[in-house]
């Protein structure tokens, strides 16, 4: 079997040997047609990290961009526009990759042309250890088939498992740590990364693949594509302390943009209704404190989510938000070299 060319890109933020264990299970892939992107947002690496990062660009094993700003989705669609893979990969900074996990994503595209992306499945260490406390860690738990939920752009994100889920299907939406895409998805259908998905970026890959869908193309659920998601605690999405008001507005914005973007309205109903049950009042999937005073400063981060979310597309009237991508003055026909490029 012809496999398709494969460029895996590795966003990464203030992350050090968690990524050199990524990027050494990278290399052990040994498929043929491969390019390693990493887009690294680090400010400063401990000196052993940057020599390690900077000796593989020297030897051409991964092509080594150093940025001067934060921002996933900006990250994502900055390595897009320097990789040549008929496939683009994303994976985490912060993983660990089976022998043959290139393959698996390859493999669904040659088997399904209908297929524009694939979602994998991830080994949560967290969410996995979460449902051992509450089954029997001889039996596992496990899904088959995911609920219809599970397809609805409203409610879709309570219920799409792509964890513990075990049989392929079409999915609504992939998980960041572990997607691909074909290349036509960004040169023909010009879909990209919305950068104003801020802090966490929460919900930017799913606001992509909402509109990925209207392609017509599917999302396919392989779990065989998998990886383990080792989940560090500093660093990437995490060095946002959790508890800062920064990330409070930020985690509620990104879900109400994504809403106001994408759903229609009985949609977006069902969204907020959902947010609220599950974020602020704390009910399950969510499970938080319900104390009366974790309840009303929740709700106070919803209401403010939602106005910054409003303030965000309003001004996307004349603002849509790609500002990294706007001055990236990089020139499509201009393949950088393989050693390290620092950009402003």
């Amino acid at each position: 079997m012809s496999y398709p060319s494969i460029s895996l890109i590795i966003p990464t933020y203030r992350r050090e040997q968690i990524l050199k264990d990524t990027l050494e299970d990278v290399l052990k892939q040994d498929y043929p047609h491969l390019e390693i992107l990493v887009i690294d947002q680090t400010e400063n690496h401990a000196p052993k990290i940057q020599t390690y990062l900077e000796n593989l660009a020297k030897t051409d094993k991964i092509k080594l961009f150093s940025v001067s700003w934060a921002s996933l989705p900006a990250a994502r669609n900055y390595g897009v526009r320097r990789s040549q893979g008929e496939i683009i990969i994303f994976i985490d900074d912060d993983v660990e990759l089976p022998k043959n996990y290139l393959y698996t994503h390859a493999k669904v595209y040659q088997q399904n042309l209908e297929v524009g992306a694939v979602a994998g499945r991830v080994l949560d260490r967290m969410k996995l250890a979460d449902s051992e406390k509450i089954n029997d860690s001889q039996n596992p738990y496990t899904i088959e088939l995911l609920p219809p939920e599970a397809m609805d752009p409203g409610i879709a994100w309570y219920h799409i498992d792509l964890v513990h889920t075990t049989k392929p299907q079409e999915v609504i939406s992939t998980r960041g740590c572990n997607m691909s895409f074909r290349r036509e998805i960004f040169t023909k259908y010009n879909i990209w990364f919305d950068e104003r998905f801020r802090g966490n970026a929460v919900r930017e890959e799913s606001d992509f693949c909402l509109r990925l869908r209207q392609t017509g193309y599917k999302i396919w659920y392989e779990p065989d594509a998998y990886l383990v998601h080792l989940g560090e605690e500093t660093g990437g999405c995490h060095d946002l302390s959790t508890r800062s008001f920064s990330y409070q507005i930020t985690f509620y914005h990104n879900h109400f943009l994504m809403a106001l973007k994408n759903l229609n309205s009985p949609q977006q109903f069902r969204l907020y209704t959902k947010l609220f049950d599950c974020h602020v009042l704390g009910n399950p999937p969510c499970n938080k404190g319900g104390s009366p005073l974790k309840i009303i400063v929740r709700f106070f981060f919803y209401i403010l989510g939602f106005i910054d979310a409003v303030k965000t597309t309003f001004l996307s009237r004349w603002d849509d938000g790609q500002i990294y991508s706007k001055n990236d003055s990089y020139n499509q026909q201009l393949k950088p070299n393989n050693s390290l490029e620092s950009v402003s």
